[in-house]
C-alpha cells in the first residue's frame, strides 16, 4: 500500500475493533428480521397475482419457524447457560430476544390482516373460499362429520392429563387443539366432577384444508371439523373450551466429532433426539383463555414470554394447499428457460465446453443444461471419473440417479454428501446410503467443517491425456429449487481451475493439506485472506487516482472483519454496492466513514441466491462467483469455493448485464437507511424496471 493510502488508513475514524459497538453494526437477528418484513411486504404487495401473495405469507411463516428453532434457541441456551458473551453488536441474548418480540408482535398482527383482511376476501371473489364449519349448510355438515369418521377419527388419539395422565409431549410444530372437559354426568366411580385438558393433535397426514366441493375450490379447516366431532372423542363429556395451540422447539443439531466414531450412525442418533429437544415458542389462538394459555406455557416448559397469540390462522403455511390451484390468472406468468446456443450447436457438451466457457444463469437458463453434463459424464465411455460435492439434492434427484447410474458403468464416482445440511439430514443420509449401494464412494462431509461448496469434476480421457471439466456454481445440485432461485454456474475445461478442482477433492476425500489454489478461493484456506486483499487493492487504486469500485451481490453480510475493511475503502472514497438481500449487520451513510457504500436489497418472484464480487482493479475489471457468503461461518468453519471468471465477454456480462440490471432495480429493490429500516426506491419519470422480469424475457 503506498503511503497516501497509509496516511488515510492512520487518520480513520474507526476504532481499534467494532465489536460490540452499536455505531458500527447492526444486530444480526434484528437485521435477519427486516428481511422477513420485506417478504411479508411481498404479500401485501397488490401487483403480485393472489396466489404468490400467499405464497410470500407462507414463506414469512416458515423462515419464522427455522428463525425460532435455530437462532433463538440458541439466545434462550445462551440464557440457561448463563452465557455473559455480547453480539457482535453489544447486545445480551436477553436483551435480543426481548427486542425480537416487539419488533415481531406488530409484523405477526400485519400478517394476519394482509391474510383475512386482504387476500382471503378476494380470493373468494375469485371463486376459491376457506369457509367456517359453522356457515356450512346441513348437507355440507353431514359431508365433512362423514369424513371426520373415515379418514380422522382412526388415527386421532385423544390424550388426557390427569394424575394418571401426565401432560403429553407436544412434537416441534404439530398443530394441537388444547380441550377443557367434563362429564355430563358422572358414570363411573373413578372419574371426577371438575373440569379437565386433553390434547388433540391434528393428525399430520390429513390435509389441513378439507375440500368440500367437487371442483376443490371450497375449503373447510380440519381443526375445526374436528372440534366439531368432538363429541365422537369423548363419550359422555361435555366440551368447555377448544382451542388451537403450536409449539416450536429447538431443532439445532451440534455434533461432537472428534467422539463421533461414524458420523453417519452419530447423525441419525441426533436427528431422532432432535424431536426431544427443549421448547422455544407456544403460538396460541387468541381466543384462548389467560388460565389456560398460562396452564399451558407452564406444562410445556415456557413462560408468557414466550407466548404469541395469533388472531387467525395459526399456521399459515398449511394454506400453500391452494397454491395448488390450477389458476394461472392468479400466479405468475411461467417463465420459458433457455440454453445457451453453443449447448444447442454441439452434438456434445464437452466439445462446447472446450470451444468456450458457458456461464448459466438459472432459473432464466435451463437447469437441464447442469443435469445434461452429468447424465452425459455418466453415458461417455471416455469419462473416467466424476467427483461432485452434494449439499442439498431434493427428493428425487436426477443428479444423484446420474451419478448412480456412472457407477454401474464402471465409472470411479465419488459423492461428498454433506449430511450435516440443516433440515435435509435424513433426505442426505438416505441419498448416502443408495448412492454407496451402488458402489459409489460416499464421504460423509469433514470433521469440524461443513462443505458447502457447489463443484462438479469430470476426467474424460482425450487424444492427448486426460481433460478434466468442471462445474462451479452458487446453487445447489437441485433442480427442483433451481426454479425459483437465482444462482449462476460456470462450464469450464480451463486446466488450471480443472488442476485446482482435483486438489479440491483430494482435500475433501484425503489428507491432503492443500494451502495453494491457483485460481480458486477455497474457504477456510486461502479466502478471508484473498477477498480482504482485493478490498484493499481497491483502496490503494483510489489513492492512486485509478479506477475504484466494489459491487458484492449476497445473501449475508456478517463478518467483522469485511465490514472493517469495506469501511476503510469507503473513507478513502472507493464507490462501494452491496446487494444484499437477506442480513446486513454493516451501516450504511455513517458520516465520514460509510457515506460511499449503499446497500440494496432484493426481493421478488425468485429467491436472490447468487454470490458475485466485482472489483474495478484500476480499470482491469475481476469478478468471483461461488457458494459463501460473508459470514464469519461461511469463511472460517465451511468449505467454500468461489471461481474467478477469466473469460473477457463473460466478465463483461456479470458486470453490464447482471450487475448493471440489479443496480437499476426500482421494483423489488429497497435500500438500508442508516436507522436498519428499508426504504424502497422510488423510480424517476415512472419508468418501472424488474431486473428478475427483464431476465425471464430476455
Amino acid at each position: 500500500m503506498n503511503s497516501a493510502a497509509k496516511e488515510i488508513f492512520t487518520r480513520s475514524k474507526l476504532p481499534a475493533s467494532l465489536l460490540y459497538d452499536r455505531r458500527f453494526l447492526f444486530n444480526r437477528e434484528l437485521s435477519w428480521l427486516e428481511f422477513n418484513r420485506r417478504v411479508l411486504a411481498e404479500a401485501r404487495n397488490q401487483a403480485n397475482p393472489l396466489l404468490e401473495r400467499l405464497k410470500f405469507l407462507s414463506i414469512f411463516s416458515t423462515n419464522l419457524d427455522e428463525f425460532f428453532m435455530i437462532r433463538v434457541s440458541g439466545l434462550k441456551e445462551q440464557i440457561v447457560e448463563n452465557v455473559t458473551e455480547l453480539s457482535p453488536d453489544g447486545m445480551s441474548p436477553a436483551e435480543q430476544i426481548r427486542e425480537i418480540r416487539n419488533v415481531l408482535r406488530p409484523m405477526l398482527a400485519e400478517q394476519i390482516s394482509a391474510l383475512h383482511d386482504d387476500i382471503l376476501p378476494k380470493l373468494a371473489d375469485a371463486g376459491i373460499t376457506i369457509n367456517a364449519y359453522e356457515s356450512l349448510s346441513p348437507t355440507e355438515k353431514h359431508q365433512l362429520n362423514d369424513y371426520f369418521m373415515r379418514n380422522v377419527f382412526p388415527v386421532v388419539t385423544p390424550q388426557a392429563v390427569d394424575a394418571s395422565h401426565p401432560f403429553p409431549y407436544i412434537s416441534n410444530l404439530s398443530l394441537n387443539l388444547g380441550v377443557i372437559l367434563e362429564p355430563v354426568e358422572v358414570k363411573l366411580k373413578h372419574l371426577s366432577q371438575e373440569p379437565r385438558f386433553a390434547r388433540i393433535k391434528l393428525p399430520p397426514n390429513v390435509p389441513r384444508l378439507i375440500p368440500i366441493n367437487e371442483e376443490k375450490t371450497k375449503f373447510a379447516m380440519l381443526g375445526e371439523v374436528i372440534k366439531a366431532n368432538a363429541h365422537e372423542l369423548f363419550a359422555g363429556m361435555k366440551m368447555l373450551e377448544c382451542h388451537l395451540f403450536r409449539v416450536t422447539r429447538d431443532a439445532d443439531i451440534e455434533i461432537r466429532e472428534d467422539e463421533a466414531g461414524d458420523l453417519l450412525r452419530t447423525m441419525e442418533a441426533e436427528l431422532h433426539r432432535r424431536r426431544f429437544r427443549f421448547p422455544i415458542r407456544l403460538e396460541i389462538s387468541s381466543s384462548m383463555p389467560e388460565e389456560m394459555s398460562r396452564y399451558l406455557a407452564s406444562s410445556i416448559g415456557l413462560t408468557e414470554q414466550d407466548v404469541y397469540r395469533i388472531n387467525g390462522f395459526l399456521n399459515i403455511a398449511d394454506m400453500m394447499l391452494l397454491y395448488s390451484q390450477e389458476r394461472l390468472d392468479l400466479k405468475d406468468k411461467p417463465i420459458s428457460p433457455t440454453v445457451p446456443s453453443i449447448l444447442r450447436e454441439k452434438k456434445s457438451v464437452f466439445d462446447a465446453i472446450k470451444q468456450q466457457d458457458i456461464l448459466l444463469h438459472h432459473p432464466y437458463t435451463s437447469y437441464n443444461t447442469v443435469t445434461d453434463f452429468i447424465n452425459a459424464a455418466a453415458e461417455d465411455e471416455d469419462v473416467q471419473a466424476i467427483k461432485i460435492c452434494l449439499y442439498r439434492t431434493g427428493k428425487d434427484s436426477p443428479i444423484v440417479k446420474a451419478l448412480m447410474h456412472a457407477s454401474q458403468e464402471g465409472k470411479q464416482v465419488t459423492a461428498l454428501v454433506e449430511l450435516k445440511a440443516r433440515f435435509d439430514e435424513e433426505n442426505n443420509i438416505e441419498w448416502a446410503k443408495r448412492l454407496e449401494n451402488e458402489g459409489v464412494h460416499v464421504i460423509y462431509g469433514m470433521k469440524r467443517l461443513k462443505t458447502h461448496s457447489k463443484v462438479a469434476l469430470v476426467v474424460r480421457r482425450e487424444e492427448n491425456g486426460l481433460k478434466r471439466y468442471v462445474h462451479i456454481a452458487t446453487g445447489n445440485y437441485n433442480p427442483t429449487t433451481s426454479r425459483i432461485y437465482t444462482d449462476l454456474g460456470l462450464l469450464t475445461c480451463d486446466e488450471e481451475i480443472g488442476a485446482d478442482a482435483s486438489d479440491l477433492f483430494n482435500f475433501l476425500t484425503g489428507y491432503s493439506q492443500q494451502t495453494e489454489y491457483r485460481q480458486l478461493l477455497v474457504a477456510p484456506v486461502n479466502m478471508r485472506e484473498k477477498i480482504l486483499s482485493l478490498i484493499k487493492r481497491e483502496a490503494e487504486h483510489k489513492s492512486n487516482g485509478k479506477d475504484a469500485r466494489i459491487i458484492i451481490k449476497a445473501n449475508s453480510l456478517t463478518d467483522v472483519e469485511i465490514i472493517n475493511e469495506l469501511y476503510k475503502a469507503s473513507e478513502i472514497g472507493v464507490n462501494i454496492t452491496l446487494l444484499i438481500r437477506g442480513i446486513c449487520m454493516l451501516k450504511p451513510d455513517i458520516a465520514e466513514i460509510s457515506e460511499n457504500i449503499k446497500v440494496i436489497s432484493i426481493v421478488g418472484r425468485f429467491l436472490e441466491h447468487s454470490r458475485i464480487l466485482y472489483f474495478a482493479n484500476g480499470g482491469d475489471d475481476e469478478v468471483y462467483f461461488g457458494s459463501a457468503d460473508l459470514m464469519q461461518r461461511n469463511l472460517n468453519r465451511r468449505v467454500e469455493v468461489i471461481v474467478p471468471l477469466r473469460d473477457t465477454q463473460l466478465r463483461q456480462y456479470i458486470k453490464e448485464e447482471i450487475l448493471g440490471s440489479y443496480l437499476q432495480d426500482n421494483s423489488n429493490a429497497k435500500v438500508l437507511l442508516n436507522n436498519g429500516n428499508y426504504e424502497k426506491i422510488m423510480p424517476l419519470n415512472d419508468e418501472i424496471f424488474n431486473a428478475q422480469q427483464h431476465f425471464a424475457t430476455q
